[in-house]
């Protein structure tokens, strides 16, 4: 099947290597990194949630407004909204911005100090039950044709109906992230896209395996998506030089950050427990900084537990068969984002990104034909 390039953006310029100093919100840098994405091929971008960042459906929908075709893909926390109330915001931006464009992200959250920002004390095994349950109640209120009732073990409600569904057959995708034992039967159940981080070929593949076991024995197929930061240049050598010149970046940014000089991307780690998957990434960077040939963690080992942060390293056409192998194995959206967001996006439309279309079609003709 065709591939889905996904990005992200942001509000502000900025990112491990670039020092965040403008306004919170600059709404020409949203318009601008938004159609740079779709000028670039991009079908897809996300738009993150933290408990002190923007509103990410106001956010979305700025997005939506500033571009023809671009699709999005809101995150958010379950727990904090109710299901039948993010269906109907979910349903009527569809709508309002022609039809097939929004889908969402479902976070249990990995972080409790982010969590309880929100007020959110809960567990994180009651979290995840938390997000089955939101998923089901979602999915429901935007498919029934009749008022219906539910009463779990988080929600009740009587009578819930939406008026409006989604603006296409297609519905409102729900995707879904998270490795451990409970995320793996929720995402199973519920989610139509599971979402990996970009560790080695052998371990996604891993991955794929045990979730859809897990989906096939409640009868559901799932698609997956993997998110990496390629760095590209016109040599192999160059490109590792840049890898260099990144990670030399990030380090003094952050031990700047660390005397209060300047500010920093992300907030100061802190000693609570991380994700399973968060947690992976950084067991696969003590045994090494480069794996598979050019999947890059040295980023991983210096940022900690901080998500999205493997790096294929290389020309563009070396960096686009790398992420092909992953096509191989399973993955049919690929979510990369750069260390310098905006021009990096710009490069990747030039060659990556027609590169992994066409990598991507001769592999599906040669299926066919086999």
């Amino acid at each position: 099947m065709p591939i889905e390039l996904l990005g992200m953006i942001a509000t502000t310029a900025g990112s491990e290597t670039k020092t965040v100093t403008g306004p919170v919100i600059d709404p020409t840098y949203v318009r601008e990194f938004s159609r740079a994405h779709e000028d670039a091929g991009f079908d897809r971008v996300l738009i993150g949630y933290s408990a002190s960042s923007p509103d990410g459906f106001a956010v979305a929908a700025a997005a939506l407004h500033a571009t023809q075709r671009l699709k999005v893909l809101i995150a958010h926390r379950p727990g904090f909204v109710a299901p039948t109330l993010v269906a109907r915001k979910l349903a009527t931006l569809d709508h309002l911005t022609g039809g097939g464009r929004v889908a969402i992200h479902h976070i249990s959250g990995g972080s409790e100090a982010d969590q309880r920002r929100d007020g959110d004390f809960s567990q994180k095994a009651d979290r995840y039950r938390r997000t089955g349950e939101f998923i089901d109640v979602l999915r429901r209120t935007l498919t029934s044709s009749e008022p219906f009732d539910h009463d779990g073990e988080f929600y009740r409600v009587e009578g819930a109906y939406s008026s409006v569904k989604p603006a296409t057959d297609a519905g409102i995708p729900i995707f879904f992230g998270g490795l451990s034992g409970d995320a793996v039967e929720v995402g199973a159940k519920g989610a139509d896209v599971y979402m990996l981080f970009g560790e080695p070929l052998a371990d996604v593949a891993e991955h794929i395996r045990v979730i859809r076991a897990a989906a096939a024995k409640v009868g559901r197929h799932i698609d997956f998506s993997l998110s990496t930061r390629p760095i590209i240049a016109d040599t192999e050598e160059e490109a590792w030089a840049k890898a260099d010149r990144i990670y030399a970046e990030a380090a003094e940014l952050k031990a700047r950050s660390a005397t209060g000089e300047t500010l920093r991307f992300a907030r100061p780690r802190s000693t609570e427990q991380h994700s399973v998957s968060a947690d992976l990434l950084q067991q696969h960077a003590q045994r090494g900084d480069v794996h598979d040939e050019r999947l890059w963690l040295g980023i991983t080992r210096l940022m900690g537990p901080a998500g999205n942060s493997t790096a294929p390293v290389g020309t563009p056409a070396q960096v686009a068969e790398a992420l092909l192998k992953y096509y191989d194995r399973g993955v049919t959206r690929f979510l990369i984002r750069g260390f310098d967001p905006l021009d990096d996006v710009r490069d990747w439309g030039e060659e990556l990104i027609p590169l992994l279309r066409e990598g991507a079609r001769r592999r599906d003709e040669a299926r066919a034909a086999a």
